[in-house]
């Protein structure tokens, strides 16, 4: 028996004639535009245009905010050049009919209005939105390998200008309240709860419609586009290469071509988005976002009633845990021997803190939130008492057993550690069921990544609330066995190895990060190195390679910076020299070997197929998860594992055994390639 779908859109006419038109997609929390809510959108406009209403005001019946964008699941089954193009087409033609009704339509938007939400808001005569802190309007299709396809690459210049308008596109950030009143994105700012009444106000007294002042619109000249457009390649150029990213580089061409004039402009939008949607950048960054759904789904209900953190260790990775979770809301005591250990860290918060958080009550709050605590007071009241001091299993265990005795029963014990198992530091708990890993990644403000370990007595209902707090600090949860290193550690400790083998062959540091970032990593593994301070890297490194019974060959040159205490970037010089934060690279005099970027990225991805084998995370898109989350693999690349099937198995095991040939055994592809063998696909 099929049960017909329940309709997605409400229209309601009241006595002033106004036609009320609400979003309400069910099954979802959020409002998304898919293929069946854009056919009966096209309907109830055929309506609207019979029934000639004084006016139409468009709002949704979500509490999470307006329109979230399109239905990105949608753009997976694209298979030809052909759909993709009717597909956005037809969305485009649905915007057309509401922006061409002959009375005045008005968006009235509250929380998010974020790529076709807003390209549908952008449709509308006027846009009225609740002015608070959560407003969020912004076209974040470039960060899925793709540009606005409903008419925002051509109605966004239209209505802003060519810089706005850009800046939106191109960086795929979300304007706020003050800002989108500003540039005209937004015709009028309401307090929350007169939002309703205001859009009604605008809808039957409308004022003169909004377009783009007239110094932005000369810069759409067709002999003025040419300069801009240089200009805008250019800035675009040194965030991405074209031929990683294509997508800004074809909006910046769309506006080129057309300077947002005339149908054919959309047309062009169309055609471009088709191309765009088979382009590996978009499937990939595609999938990397269908990744991140799936991790934010995730922990559940389970840590809604965690309300305190305890914090031991106000070193960097301790301090900035304490800092983040004050930040998302929880109450935070922080913990080290004496005070003059965690005043930088508590300097460092509030630095968080004012870059994070504009208004200055809340700021004070988040402040408010967290407290010194040497003596350690807050351990009784905690819900989540988190160790973060440095790595030794002898002194972990001797602060457990200090820690548990004056925890509550409920409370869950955590270990920020970064490559110690958690069998043998669980192994003197008197309840070893309670122990968790919690490793979060440098800086952890911007890191979304944390590993959620679970050792082989780890209670179940310990992980749920570890992930569950993860979710509550914004994080994104990956549940990973105890094992040497984890995954990310696990597969970036051969990845910096090989750099600093390349180094120590003679070739230029450099050209060694050079090849790295070519390839699409963030930055290169030499610079990884001095990031996370080579005293760190190097303690790391061994305890995974003891673990893993492999032996290291110490880099003549980490020894000589390590006995200099030269460590990195924290402490200004390692094996580059920092100043205000940054490295300071000379160029490489020679160029780097043919296959140095072959053996830096193929030993992380055949560590990679190791850890999937071991079952360190649950399959292959956890693998890819991880380490593009963790490490910064290049995301356009969809992972490790993801690039290894896109370039073919085959051809990767038999380059991993040339390159074992020529550089050792280090090379010897995993047993476990067999297993991922068979038709190679992207």
């Amino acid at each position: 028996m099929n049960v017909p779908a329940l309709p997605a859109w409400t229209l309601e006419r009241d006595a002033d004639g106004i036609a009320w038109l609400s979003l309400d997609k069910p099954g979802t929390s959020a409002n998304v535009l898919s293929a069946t809510v854009l056919a009966e959108l096209d309907g109830l406009l055929g309506d609207i245009e019979r029934q000639r209403p004084r006016a139409l005001v468009i709002l949704s019946a979500k509490k999470s905010g307006f329109i979230a964008g399109a239905d990105i699941k949608e753009f997976t089954q694209l298979t030809d050049e052909a759909t993709g193009y009717t597909l956005t087409r037809r969305g485009q033609k649905v915007f057309d009919r509401l922006e061409a009704l002959p009375c005045p339509s008005v968006a009235a938007i509250h929380g998010f209005a974020l790529g076709g939400g807003l390209e549908l808001a952008l449709a509308c005569h006027y846009r009225v939105a609740v002015g608070d802190a959560r407003l969020s309007l912004g076209l974040p299709e470039v960060q899925l390998g793709l540009h606005p396809g409903f008419g925002g690459t051509v109605r966004t210049v239209r209505l802003v200008g060519v810089r706005p308008a850009m800046e939106m596109m191109l960086t795929g950030k979300a304007i706020r309240a003050e800002k989108a009143l500003r540039i005209g994105l937004v015709d009028k700012l309401v307090p929350d709860g007169q939002l309703r009444a205001a859009a009604g106000t605008c809808a039957l007294n409308p004022p003169a419609r909004r377009r783009a002042p007239f110094p932005e619109r000369i810069l759409s000249n067709a002999l003025v586009r040419p300069f801009i457009k240089g200009t805008l390649v250019a800035q675009v150029a040194r965030r991405a290469p074209r031929a990683h990213y294509p997508a800004p580089y074809a909006m910046i061409d769309l506006w080129s071509a057309h300077g947002a004039h005339g149908e054919a402009s959309f047309d062009a939008e169309a055609r471009s988005m088709a191309k765009l949607f088979l382009d590996p950048t978009s499937r990939n960054l595609v999938r990397v976002f269908l990744l991140t759904d799936r991790l934010k789904a995730a922990g559940g209900k389970a840590a809604r009633e965690l309300a305190r953190v305890h914090v031991v260790g106000a070193g960097v990775m301790g301090g900035d845990i304490a800092a983040w979770s004050a930040l998302r809301g929880f109450t935070v005591t922080l913990q080290d021997r004496a005070m003059e250990y965690i005043e930088p860290a508590v300097k460092r918060a509030r630095e968080l803190f004012e870059k994070r958080v504009r208004d200055p009550a809340q700021r004070a709050a988040a402040l408010e939130r967290l407290s010194a605590d040497v003596e350690g007071a807050g351990v009784a009241d905690a819900d989540v008492v988190i160790e973060a001091i440095f790595e030794n299993l002898e002194a972990k265990q001797a602060l457990y057993a200090r820690l548990e005795p004056r925890m509550k029963a409920s409370a869950l014990l955590a270990t920020n550690t970064s490559s110690l198992m958690l069998e043998p530091l669980a192994a003197k708990l008197t309840q070893p069921g309670r122990l968790v890993g919690l490793h979060f990644f440098n800086p952890v403000a911007q890191m979304p990544l944390v590993e959620i370990i679970h050792g082989q007595g780890t209670q179940e209902a310990a992980v749920q609330l570890a992930t569950g707090f993860a979710r509550r600090l914004d994080k994104l949860p990956i549940p990973c066995k105890s094992a040497p290193g984890f995954m990310v550690n696990r597969v970036l400790t051969p990845y910096m190895f090989e750099a600093m083998l390349a180094a120590s062959e003679g070739v230029p540091l450099a050209a060694i990060d050079r090849a790295a970032v070519d390839f699409g990593m963030p930055m290169g593994p030499i610079e990884l190195i001095d990031v996370v301070g080579l005293d760190v890297a190097a303690h790391v490194g061994e305890i995974i390679a003891a673990q893993l019974h492999r032996p290291v060959t110490a880099s003549p040159r980490l020894t000589e910076l390590l006995a200099a205490r030269q460590l990195g970037r924290k402490s200004g010089r390692g094996f580059y020299p920092w100043v205000d934060g940054k490295a300071v690279k000379p160029p490489a005099a020679t160029a780097a070997p043919a296959d140095l970027t072959d053996r830096l990225i193929l030993v992380m991805v055949n560590e990679c197929v190791a850890c999937l084998r071991e079952g360190i995370v649950a399959d292959a898109d956890l693998v890819d998860a991880a380490v593009i989350f963790g490490a910064g693999f290049a995301p356009f690349r969809g992972g490790p594992l993801t690039y290894a099937r896109a370039r073919g198995i085959s051809a990767v095991v038999a380059r991993l055994s040339e390159l074992a040939a020529r550089h050792g055994a280090r090379f010897t592809p995993d047993a476990h390639w067999s297993a991922l063998a068979g038709p190679d696909k992207p």
